[in-house]
């Protein structure tokens, strides 16, 4: 059957057009006579002005469409339509219903058509959460790689610190996250996939910056700048110097980690980071030998949700990389 799209916006262009016995004789073409039966029949009435044309249209049997229309009419207690046999006309009850309905079944159709998109098999989208530290080098190098066989997926990124990522993961908005420290919940799934070796950065002035390894105790009575407070590297860098034996003296916080060898080259502090994409001037990198100072960094998805296509690829190669996750 025809549809005229301009004055039907919600008809679908949808791929289920086997499902058809499954769907009561609806159109198996348009969402919302699959999500929305008796919303859609109202309104083919209302187009055509006709139970049999609109009927025809919508194919099912006219009885059936009258009887739905009546049914549709006792539950909201409102008459929809004035009644001249076959012939039918909205009254002004109708006439504001219809306007809201067909609002209502445009939106259904955008709603299924992006949620089957982002499923596609071969251009479906993964939503991917990850460590601002590991924006600029290893996941743009994961994504290149992934795409080398699956070159038409989308990914939705965002970049953030550990525990909100793992609140988007909790509420649904992320499939995957990259994040450090690898939490421990029953609602997650993690996978250890590589780590990262820390550094003490120090000015390039410092008394320490002629060396090339310090034991972390050596800088106890240094003034630190970190992350805030619920970010993982900061829960390392305090875990660490306790295990070194002193508690840090904080004296700047910020978000971004370069952002803190800004500080650090600027003479403000001290910081334990994450070796740079590249040198970073005003700034000298010390290997730490003791206690070992490194980051683990994972990979974490929610327990039982069910993963698209897509999804479930990226997931597959993500635990293909364990160990040559971080560019060495």
């Amino acid at each position: 059957m025809a549809h005229n799209r301009s004055s039907e916006p919600y008809v679908s262009r949808s791929r289920y057009k086997e499902d058809k016995a499954a769907t009561a004789d609806l159109d198996p073409g348009s969402w919302p006579a699959l999500l929305a039966p008796r919303l859609a029949q109202f309104a083919g009435v209302a187009r055509h002005e006709h139970v049999t044309r609109a009927a025809r249209e919508l194919g099912v049997p006219q009885s059936t469409l009258s009887r739905a229309m009546v049914r549709l009419e006792q539950d909201l207690g409102v008459d929809l339509f004035a009644r001249r046999g076959r012939t039918v006309s909205l009254t002004p009850a109708g006439r504001a219903f219809l306007g809201s309905v067909e609002r209502a079944l445009a939106e259904v159709e955008r709603a299924a058509e992006a949620v089957t998109a982002d499923a596609d098999p071969a251009s479906g989208k993964v939503a991917f959460g990850f460590l601002h530290t590991l924006g600029s080098e290893t996941v743009p190098g994961l994504i290149r790689a992934f795409r080398a066989d699956h070159p038409r997926v989308r990914f939705q990124l965002v970049q953030n610190y550990g525990e909100a990522m793992i609140e988007r993961l909790r509420a649904g908005e992320l499939d995957l996250c990259l994040t450090s420290p690898v939490p421990d919940a029953p609602d997650l799934v993690t996978r250890r996939l590589d780590e990262q070796r820390l550094r003490l950065v120090v000015p390039e002035d410092h008394p320490l910056a002629g060396r090339k390894r310090i034991r972390l105790a050596e800088a106890a009575e240094e003034t630190f700048v970190t992350l805030e407070p619920g970010y993982g590297l900061r829960r390392i860098t305090d875990a660490l110097c306790e295990e070194a034996g002193f508690k840090p003296r904080v004296a700047f916080e910020g978000e971004e980690a370069e952002t803190l060898r800004g500080l650090v080259a600027a003479g403000l502090g001290v910081a334990l980071l994450p070796p740079p994409t590249a040198p970073r001037r005003g700034v000298s990198e010390l290997t730490v030998t003791a206690p070992r100072a490194v980051r683990e960094i994972g990979v974490a998805w929610l327990e039982g949700q069910p993963d698209s296509v897509p999804v479930a690829a990226f997931k597959k190669f993500l635990l293909s990389r364990r160990g040559q996750l971080i560019p060495r």
